[in-house]
């Protein structure tokens, strides 16, 4: 959600363009640039719609050895020229970008702003405005007047100011919101996700809650909002450009379907040992193995990861596990046992809401573990002990080759915790050899991917609306896949525990309804069988996905055999082939679906 690129001392427009690219994937729907060449010439170009809009709005001689630019996703006011960033004071002395949310943006205008001339709806023009007040009225430098402005402010935020009266400087903020700087050989950068100048530096520092920063070309000065001076560590990021490029797919979302074997193979090299014994950190094993509830929170698609983390958890370790929607547990939080443990699910590990109930873990002194694919990433820097899904850079908005990591890695953790408290399932599960045949099974269903393609045409285009049912591990699988369609098709879609669906919503099955079975649970699948008769009845379209032992003849997608608890990683590939080709086939951008981000910054 939104993005910030930043570069002081280097030609700043192919920079700041290029970075703002690489951060479509988060979610936008303005973006903006302002260049200043230190010669006393300055540019501002903001645009509605994306960053080719911007490019082809800019002339060609405009250009800056300082540079700042943003996507903005709208959070107060709509998409407009006027409400898209850099925003900038009255006098336009000052341009700022920020990500976050000032929550007491009202009061700050009411008692500070009274006589200002506002250009946009934003909360950020509040703070730009109270900045350039403060450097007005009380005649101090730019960055004591952040600091103080700063002081006056509830929320979050990730902020570049810029004074075009001393341009050769920016001036830096972050609070609950991502900021990073990269650093170059007479040049540095700020970004809000190091993958957006990934070409120009591998060495980084993240900023940390309460720091504000005065930064050149050549020096960087960071300190607390109380004054404390910081001395940051930078430290060297290890990802290969080319796995930001889409390479030979038509986008990303397919590339990353694809990848998923390589991700099953990576981790089972991290936290497997050749006999498959689980290499997880001694000090996680036994903080869980300790627990008498285990509490997953999470969003999203982290969240349906998360219900099947808790199948897994309850199985192999034997531990009472609750998954919760950590937007809803961050302000009505959880009736705890004696001996909790949270568990964090987040794939970009700065999800706002996730860290709302972080923080109120280390008061209670709970102890914590963050599962993410970004190691280095608030989540994971802020709970107890983090453990990395190794997926590598996932670009697309729907997460796909995440979510199958987080499954990898919480069954790498059920069975250690179970060894661990020495119960035979654990012990009796080979998850080196399952989970091998999981990325092979993963490579039969892409190198299907055709028939999928048919099958998207003929049942999922031509509808407005579909189900995906299942039961037992196959419930929430049904409502990640349920949620994979409707985020990148647009089709209405609904997952549902299959015999749920005749109290009440079987009402909506007309006539050519899709709805897509998923057969996985022996338990319960001649039960589900029926259910598919229920809907057939009403004059359903159904498209079968059923593991091999459980097929019938006429089934759609017949799914390799694997463990019964590694089902959802065959299965949802299958789901995931589904939604992109509706979405593709449909003319739709399947990488930046409308109104939604990668990364969720704000609560």
């Amino acid at each position: 959600m939104c993005g910030i690129v930043g570069v002081i001392g280097k030609s700043a427009k192919e920079i700041v363009l290029n970075g703002l690219t690489n951060l479509e994937y988060r979610g936008y729907d303005s973006a903006g640039i302002y260049l200043n060449d230190l010669q006393g010439h300055q540019y501002l170009t903001k645009t509605v719609g994306r960053i080719n809009n911007l490019k082809a709005k800019m002339l060609p001689d405009e250009e800056g050895l300082v540079g700042i630019g943003h996507t903005r996703w709208a959070t107060h006011g709509k998409p407009t020229v006027n409400n898209a960033h850099p925003q900038f004071d009255q006098i336009k002395r000052f341009y700022m970008v920020h990500n976050g949310v000032i929550e007491n943006y009202q009061e700050l205008k009411e008692k500070y702003l009274k006589g200002v001339e506002l250009q946009s709806n934003t909360d950020t023009e509040i703070l730009v405005q109270l900045v350039s007040q403060i450097v007005q009225k009380k005649q101090v430098d730019p960055f004591t007047a952040l600091k103080a402005a700063l002081a006056e402010v509830r929320g979050s935020y990730a902020i570049i100011l810029i004074d075009n009266l001393k341009p050769d400087h920016l001036f830096i903020a972050k609070n609950k919101s991502p900021l990073m700087l990269g650093l170059g050989k007479g040049f540095n950068l700020v970004a809000s996700d190091s993958l957006s100048v990934l070409d120009q530096t591998k060495e980084f520092i993240d900023l940390q809650d309460g720091e504000v920063g005065d930064i050149t070309k050549n020096h960087i000065h960071i300190e607390k909002l109380t004054g404390e001076k910081v001395t940051p560590k930078s430290y060297q990021l290890k990802i290969d450009p080319s796995q930001v490029s889409k390479g030979p797919y038509d986008f990303y979302m397919l590339k990353e379907i694809c990848e998923q074997p390589n991700v099953l193979r990576r981790l089972t090299q991290l936290y497997l040992d050749e006999n498959g014994n689980p290499q997880v950190d001694q000090q996680i094993t036994s903080v869980l193995a300790q627990a008498d509830h285990l509490y997953i929170f999470a969003a999203g698609t982290s969240y349906h990861a998360g219900l099947v983390g808790k199948l897994l958890f309850e199985h192999f370790a034997q531990i009472p596990t609750e998954v919760d929607f950590a937007s809803e547990a961050g302000y009505h939080f959880p009736m705890l046992s004696q001996k909790p443990v949270f568990i964090f699910l987040s794939q970009s590990g700065e999800t706002a809401d996730s860290r709302v109930v972080l923080q109120e873990a280390i008061k209670r002194k709970i102890p914590s573990l963050t599962l993410t694919n970004v190691p280095n990433s608030t989540l994971a820097r802020e709970a107890s002990y983090a453990m990395a899904l190794e997926a590598g850079p996932e670009i697309a908005v729907a997460s796909t080759k995440a979510y199958t990591a987080q499954l990898a890695v919480e069954a790498v953790l059920a069975k250690a915790v179970g060894m661990k408290l020495q119960h035979k399932e654990a012990h009796d599960f080979d998850l080196r050899h399952e989970l091998a045949i999981a990325a092979e099974g993963i490579e039969q269903i892409i190198s299907a991917k055709a028939k999928i393609e048919q099958v998207a045409n003929t049942y999922l285009l031509p509808s407005r609306n579909a189900f995906y049912i299942g039961r037992g591990i196959d419930y929430p699988l049904a409502l990640e896949a349920a949620l994979k369609l409707k985020e990148v098709s647009y089709i209405q879609t609904e997952g549902f525990a299959a015999a749920e669906l005749k109290h009440g919503t079987i009402s909506l099955i007309e006539q050519k309804t899709p709805v897509i079975a998923l057969v996985n649970d022996p338990v319960t699948a001649d039960l589900l069988r029926g259910n598919i008769q229920e809907v057939l009845a009403r004059g359903a379209n159904v498209i079968a996905i059923a593991s091999e032992q459980l097929a019938h003849e006429n089934d759609d997608v017949i799914l390799p055999t694997v463990n019964y608890y590694l089902t959802p990683l065959i299965s949802v590939v299958v789901a995931q082939l589904l939604a992109y080709y509706a979405s593709k086939n449909k003319g739709l951008d399947v990488d930046k679906p409308r109104n939604l981000a990668k990364s969720v910054t704000v609560e």
